[in-house]
């Protein structure tokens, strides 16, 4: 199986991508570079079984909703509710929602500045559903949403404060987390590209994530939420140890 991952940003140069061959009981990163464009980003869709994505797949049901009315001036305040929980109502997605509750943080796409991000896997998506691929924002086609701040963090590595020049040492110290715990994962010239770039670490990270997705180690949506996370998107968790990644 080959997955991939992708540290998905608005300009090509903040852009990277991992791709991980696996094969019994070992794994290799074969690729791990940027700047990345979106003609790549295709291909590479197009060649792997399963391609985690780190951006927003969809806005919230409610914000949409609100933007929709707020056009046609038709939007209504609800009685009895403040400004504050309006704004908490339209702010996160489902799928933020069960995340939080599991302990984590992430960005809303309905008011941080990731909803650029989330445009441009808007386009990304459109393009591969024109091409008939299976596209299905809660996870199960051949892209899933992840978060790997979050897989760092159910995997019991440092997860916070690894990003950028001034988290340098962090970022060296995780990397060699990584290589003394997954052994059979062979980094080789990715890992020089982990330590100079927390785009490139992230990228290997949702690569391992989509292998998780792959073999059902990921949380999805239940019946009740389904129909939801389609339009929204859904954020796959891993719900296993690193070691049954090698698992089928």
């Amino acid at each position: 199986m080959v997955t991939a991952g992708v540290d998905l940003s608005t300009q090509r140069g903040k852009t990277a991508v991992a791709v991980v061959r696996w094969d019994g009981g070992s794994a290799r990163v074969t690729d791990c570079f940027r700047p990345v464009d979106d003609g790549f980003v295709l291909d590479l869709v197009r060649g792997a079984a399963k391609v985690g994505v780190d951006s927003p797949l969809g806005w919230p049901d409610e914000f949409v909703r609100f933007l929709t009315d707020h056009a046609a001036s038709t939007a209504e305040v609800r009685a009895g509710e403040t400004g504050e929980e309006q704004r908490r109502r339209l702010t996160w997605r489902l799928t933020e929602q069960v995340v939080r509750a599991a302990g984590h943080q992430p960005l809303t796409v309905a008011a941080d500045k990731i909803g650029h991000v989330a445009m441009r896997a808007a386009r990304l998506l459109a393009l591969l559903g024109a091409e008939q691929l299976p596209v299905d924002r809660a996870g199960s086609g051949v892209v899933v949403e992840v978060y790997p701040a979050a897989s760092l963090k159910r995997w019991g590595f440092a997860h916070r404060q690894y990003k950028g020049a001034a988290n340098t040492g962090a970022r060296l110290a995780l990397v060699e987390e990584l290589c003394r715990r997954l052994p059979w994962l062979d980094l080789g010239l990715a890992a020089d590209a982990c330590r100079a770039s927390d785009d490139a670490l992230d990228a290997v990270v949702a690569a391992l994530t989509a292998r998780a997705a792959a073999l059902g180690f990921g949380t999805a949506p239940t019946a009740d939420q389904r129909e939801q996370a389609a339009r929204e998107g859904w954020i796959a968790l891993p719900t296993c140890e690193t070691g049954q990644l090698l698992a089928g």
